[in-house]
């Protein structure tokens, strides 16, 4: 049975070409398959008259069968993408018109160089052919005179001797059609005169008939090669290649010489062709103005100038330095090596690096209005972060540990009037002083949060002080108006001994009752942010590179360096290339307040920025630049600054100082602590706190403290120093968590900062010497000395007041002067050991190792008690 079994095999219509394909499988078999191929369908486009015809033909016509159409196109959409269609028909039309008129310009600039070449080249050939057409008849002029004077002599000769043989006459003159054979073989036969003085005289001399003597004939030769050489010369064109059929004979005959390869005459033709088309010209050199620093790399050196290292370093050898281009040299050796090769040096310095910093004003017509940005600040627990939650409608208290702020927050909230007002949650506790700093001076507007039933507190006071350093306006907001006990009147009063006057109390400070807790002042508030904001007209270029201020910085798991970045001018976007203080990056993502993603932030907007080098010091300035190259640079000279400002710090002391503080510090107690912390500002807010715990005798040192997780880094740390680690709002991992089990290295979590100075307030204090108290409990008098064999010298006393007990010390006093401090080596009664002996009663006591003692010497007896001592 056939594979196709009869039938007719399968196909799509048309008029398909068939043919069989043979198909190999394993073990030998094989198989025939009928195939068929369908020709592909081609399009052909319609000329743009017939499209215009048929669009004005109009109706259903134009639209085409509706047969054919598209299922779910309709007649509108369908002359939509005729319209569109032929719009692009006409778009392609004149592109290609305006092609085909760029490369007509194109190529007439082409011809017209072309043309100018030509005109130079021939100018230059009829210059040459007419200094060689001069040459050549000032060269036959020569000859002929040269001949002339010598046919003269040898006429004259003949004369003398009296015989002229007829063979020996005078030539006559050669016709002209020979004069270019002869101009083209001067240069080469300009002795030719002479010898032929010579023969000619010897052929006047000879008899008629007589043959010529081996000298002529030998001369006769040399003409005829010299002949020869002209005339394979002559075969030559201008351009020196052979003209004509290159036979054997004139092969073996000719030239003699080496011919030029046929790579030679290509590479020739292909110079002509690049000088024809203005490509052979060399660009002129290219004076460039180098940056010069105090120090360069040679090689750093060489790409500023654009040009070769190599060639830089053989300049540089010529002057006598044998360096690499891997080494430095000083500026004054590099100002001659830019000179030398025709560039002009600028001297920078290292700071000039802050330059590429954009520092340019903004103008009028540039700037827009900008939000406020308003800083809540107060006491702590007065309810800023519940006044704040109330506005934006949040509830962040609620996810704070302790219920009180221990972050600086930023937020940006819309008002019910629709304009944009950014908020800084600001800590109330003391120890974070630097964050209310810094919220202070990035703020246009601060809120002054009092609680009514508390009054004006310590961190009120030292808000108020923020504020007035940063001379930023002030809105007071007495909130906790719903309790019981509330009281306005009393903070307002308060508020006066800090020249706080409000609009209540006649003064240019508003002031604003306010409840968290029912909402009540909210709207009065808000309305007076705006009427504040009003008044300082803030605006902003959107346009320009962005700038602001680092609010807090973090270290994340999983996203790494994080800072919070309040723009305060220009807009911020992703990709942004940038440098915050001695770190760089550029913006790999940007997330908003309410943890969105966004692509740009624009002025008064608050953002944590992703893509730091490291993590920033709050309280930088953000920058964007314009490459990596100028922003690694500014990081790299500003971490430099810092190190060598830290080393000049510490070279600055001198020895005698050092062998002071190490004295000194002989008597003091440290204990030595390493902080981690979740964000910047909380770090330094606890070493701050931690470096105001202790006195003259104790204090914590702070080994190292940082961001992020506990590492093995910070284990290994802590073991060598024997200190604990403290860890804030962060964990260690699970190989810390194992190196320091097995060192013995004590971590301690924390996430409320009160309970963290405590305890080291407490271990401190556990550091500190106890305190000795002296309690006398009595005197006994010294009637009589005994000496006991084995014991010594023995008192006899008469207790006179208190008690006197053996576990006691005791100071033997003679002339009301101590002139013995000790305890008691036995104590008597009688021939009884006794615990305690009363007043009024005898008793025989020995002093241990010392027996300087005297009838009428009176005993005191005291007791010591040992106080431990604690940090204040």
């Amino acid at each position: 049975m056939s594979d196709t079994d009869g039938k007719k095999p399968l196909g799509l219509g048309g008029a398909p070409r068939s043919g069989q394909v043979k198909q190999s499988f394993s073990h030998g078999r094989t198989k025939s398959v009928v195939v068929e191929t369908k020709r592909k369908r081609v399009v052909v486009p319609t000329k743009p008259g017939a499209a215009g015809a048929a669009g004005a033909g109009g109706g259903s016509t134009s639209l085409g069968d509706p047969s054919k159409r598209p299922a779910g196109i309709s007649d509108a959409e369908m002359e939509r993408r005729l319209a569109a269609l032929r719009a692009a028909k006409a778009r392609e039309a004149e592109d290609n018109e305006r092609r085909a008129i760029e490369d007509r310009q194109r190529e007439e600039d082409r011809q017209r160089r072309r043309d100018e070449i030509e005109a130079k080249e021939r100018e230059e050939r009829a210059r040459d052919e007419a200094k060689r057409l001069k040459i050549e008849e000032e060269e036959r002029a020569a000859r002929a005179e040269a001949e002339a004077k010598i046919a003269a002599a040898a006429a004259r000769k003949a004369d003398v001797l009296g015989t002229r043989p007829r063979s020996a006459q005078p030539a006559a003159p050669e016709p002209k059609a020979a004069e270019p054979a002869q101009t083209n073989a001067a240069p080469t036969t300009s002795r030719a005169p002479a010898n032929q003085q010579t023969t000619d005289d010897v052929n006047r001399n000879a008899p008629v008939g007589a043959k010529p003597p081996l000298s002529q004939r030998k001369t006769d030769r040399e003409r005829e090669e010299r002949e020869r050489d002209r005339n394979a010369k002559n075969a030559k064109g201008e351009d020196g290649r052979r003209v004509g059929k290159l036979t054997l004979s004139a092969a073996l005959d000719g030239e003699g010489g080496r011919t030029r390869s046929l790579a030679a005459m290509k590479r020739k033709q292909e110079k002509a062709r690049q000088k024809a088309m203005g490509f052979g010209n060399k660009p002129e050199k290219q004076v460039r103005d180098v940056q010069l620093p105090e120090t360069i790399v040679v090689s750093e050196l060489a790409n500023r100038m654009a040009e070769r290292a190599a060639d830089v370093v053989k300049s540089l050898m010529k002057m006598g330095m044998m360096v690499t281009m891997n080494e430095a040299i000083d500026a004054d050796t590099a100002e001659l090596v830019i000179e030398e090769f025709g560039h002009k040096a600028v001297r920078v310095t290292d700071a000039d690096v802050e330059q590429a910093i954009d520092t340019v004003q903004d103008r009028s017509e540039d700037l827009e209005v900008r939000p406020p940005i308003v800083t809540i600040m107060g006491h702590v627990d007065h309810g800023k972060t519940s006044l704040l939650d109330a506005i934006r409608k949040a509830n962040v208290v609620s996810g704070e540990a302790g219920g009180i702020t221990q972050h600086i927050g930023a937020y940006q909230v819309t008002t019910p009037n629709g304009s944009l007002v950014s908020f800084l949650d600001t800590p109330g506790h003391a120890a974070f002083t630097s964050m209310r700093a810094r919220g202070a001076q990035v703020t246009d507007i601060v809120i002054l949060v009092v609680a009514a039933d508390d009054a004006v507190m310590p961190q009120t006071i030292e808000a108020i002080a923020h504020a007035k350093a940063a001379k930023v306006p002030m809105i007071v907001a007495i909130n906790k108006m719903d309790k019981h006990g509330a009281d306005a009147t009393k903070v307002r009063t308060d508020l006066l001994q800090h020249e706080i006057v409000v609009e209540a109390m006649s003064g240019d400070v508003q002031d604003v009752e306010v409840s968290a807790k029912t909402g009540k002042g909210l709207d009065q508030l808000l309305e007076a942010i705006a009427l504040q904001a009003e008044i300082l007209e803030l605006r902003a270029n959107p346009r320009r590179s962005a700038v602001g201020a680092v609010i807090e910085a973090k270290l994340d798991v999983g996203r790494g360096p994080v800072a919070t970045v309040l723009v305060q001018n220009g807009t911020l976007r992703k990709g942004d290339i940038f440098v915050v203080g001695e770190q760089w990056g550029k913006v790999r993502a940007l997330i908003n307040d309410k943890g969105e993603t966004v692509l740009e932030a624009g002025p008064s907007v608050p953002v944590e920025v992703l893509g730091l080098s490291g993590t920033p010091s709050a309280g930088d300035t953000l920058n964007v630049v314009e490459t990596e190259a100028q922003a690694r640079e500014i990081a790299d000279y500003r971490e430099k600054a810092a190190k060598d400002k830290r080393a000049a710090a510490g070279a600055a002391t001198t020895l005698e100082q050092l062998m002071a503080k190490a004295k000194a510090d002989q008597s003091v107690a440290e204990l030595p602590v390493l902080v981690k912390a979740d964000v910047q500002g909380s770090a330094e807010a606890i070493v701050q706190a931690l470096e105001k715990v202790g006195n003259d005798e104790v204090r914590v040192r702070v080994l190292s403290y940082g961001v992020g997780a506990i590492t093995d880094t910070d284990v290994s740390l802590a073991e060598a120093s024997h200190a604990p680690i403290i860890g804030f709002n962060v964990r260690a991992n699970a190989s810390a968590r194992n190196s320091a089990h097995q060192k013995g290295v004590e971590i301690r979590y924390y996430s409320i900062i009160y309970d963290l100075v405590d305890d080291i307030k407490a271990a401190a204090s556990g550091l500190l010497k106890a305190e000795v108290r002296e309690t006398f409990i009595g005197y006994a008098q010294i009637k009589e000395v005994f000496k006991v064999t084995g014991v010594g010298m023995v008192a006899g006393c008469l207790v006179t007041e208190g008690v006197a007990r053996r576990s006691a010390g005791v100071r033997l006093l003679r002339d009301n002067v101590v002139i013995h401090e000790g305890t008691l080596k036995t104590l008597k009664r009688f021939k009884d050991e006794v615990k305690e002996v009363i007043s009024g009663q005898e008793c025989g006591m020995a002093f241990e190792r010392y027996e300087d003692i005297r009838q009428g010497d009176v005993i005191e007896i005291f007791e010591r008690e040992e106080i431990q001592r604690t940090l204040a």
